[in-house]
């Protein structure tokens, strides 16, 4: 490239960092941010053929998340803590931009199957010719990376390389408000679920404001969990912990439900019915979540016993109501809580559990919207109650017929 077009070409890049920083910015649709980076980086002259954006999150849970573009489109990704110990991660460009703290300028030709990383041999089985990572600069400290892949013949030359890192700075500032609204809502989705999420990023749930709404409520008690906090390593007792919460998030996440709150041992989740003709269904898909965490814990428990650990109880009350959430404390501090009588009868008719034998039991207002999944286990006093209620014992064995 001559000197005049190299001249205009930055002044491009000038101009699209304008953008960035201004409609970009506004925007805030990351896929749309990243092709008018790409494209126009491609006008002036840069061969882009694989672009990856890559934004690190404060998440327990999910580290990064990102958007690969190519010229066909673009899409978003999310990356778990746990993928950041496999191969995927270790020996990548990432990991070198990271912790060398400099770009990484690599040809993708004549590379080393034993050597060399293996997305830089999928990279160049797929026809890529030359590679470039670099990092982003947040103005909170935090660093991102991301990478370009090419296929033409000469590769990226130093002028390529010069425009995308002139062109960096806006792109870090159009995608960095984007970034830290997506890290805020998922930590709040992590520790809140789904619909109270939404909820307290819009703002609507303040101190001593609540929602209410109808739902089938299933509350989960883990079995002997004081005896084992008081007789194993507590390494042990984490392991166990995670286990059962694991096959009880997934369990309730498949089948439409929400986590609402962790209480010690125990697991609130609610199915929102959104009206009359939607019970059924609801109180049917709390049922079969209710069944797939039984069926889930077996599995776990036969890792545990293999393990040489001792297997994991469980009890399940199933209930319909009304419940209200929201937060409640002093104006420097919140908690985010659940209340009505539908979650304490729930909790109540799970504590039954340990008088009839059973690991799941509902109230007749589930049962009878689902009556092959249930069978009554007569009628019993329940704290609180002046009434004796009828229970209905979830069937573990798969029906008949």
């Amino acid at each position: 490239m001559g000197g005049g077009g190299y001249h205009c070409a930055m002044d491009t890049v000038s101009e699209l960092n304008h953008w960035m920083m201004t409609e970009g910015r506004r925007s805030g649709d990351p896929n749309r941010i990243v092709a008018h980076f790409c494209s126009t980086l491609i006008d002036s002259g840069v061969p882009l053929w694989r672009v990856n954006i890559g934004q690190r999150f404060a998440n327990p849970l999910l580290i990064a998340w990102g958007i690969v573009w190519t010229p066909g489109g673009s899409e978003t990704y999310d990356v778990p803590h746990m993928q950041m110990l496999t191969q995927d991660y270790i020996g990548s460009s990432f990991e070198y931009i990271l912790q060398h703290q400099r770009p990484l300028h690599k040809s993708l030709r004549n590379l080393d199957p034993q050597k060399d990383h293996s997305s830089y041999l999928d990279f160049a089985e797929a026809g890529g010719t030359d590679y470039y990572a670099t990092l982003l600069d947040y103005g909170d400290g935090s660093q991102h990376g991301c990478t370009f892949a090419t296929q033409t013949e000469n590769g990226f030359t130093s002028h390529h390389l010069a425009m995308i890192e002139a062109a960096k700075p806006g792109l870090s500032s159009a995608l960095e408000p984007i970034t830290m609204r997506k890290s805020s809502l998922s930590l709040l989705r992590t520790y809140l679920g789904d619909g109270p999420s939404e909820a307290v990023w819009k703002g609507t749930i303040r101190r001593g404001e609540r929602t209410t709404l109808d739902a089938v409520v299933m509350f989960t008690d883990l079995r002997g969990f004081t005896a084992l906090s008081d007789s194993a390593a507590e390494e042990e007792v984490f392991d166990a912990l995670n286990g059962y919460f694991d096959v009880v998030v997934q369990s309730v996440t498949e089948h439409g439900g929400d986590i609402l709150k962790f209480i010690g041992d125990g697991v609130l989740s609610i199915f929102p019915i959104q009206g009359s003709a939607d019970r059924k269904s609801q109180c049917r898909q709390a049922a079969l979540a209710a069944k797939r965490v039984l069926t889930g814990l077996a599995e776990l428990n036969a890792v545990r016993i293999a393990a040489a650990s001792s297997p994991l109880g469980i009890g399940i009350g199933l209930n319909t109501g009304q419940v209200s959430y929201g937060n409640i404390g002093s104006p420097g501090r919140l908690d985010f809580t659940v209340l009505g009588r539908a979650v304490n009868l729930a909790s109540r008719i799970e504590g039954l559990t340990k008088t009839t034998g059973d690991r799941a039991l509902a109230t007749r207002t589930v049962a009878e919207e689902a009556p092959e999944l249930f069978a009554s286990r007569g009628h019993h006093n329940v704290r609180g109650l002046s009434d004796p209620v009828e229970v209905f014992a979830l069937i573990e064995a798969p029906p008949t017929g």
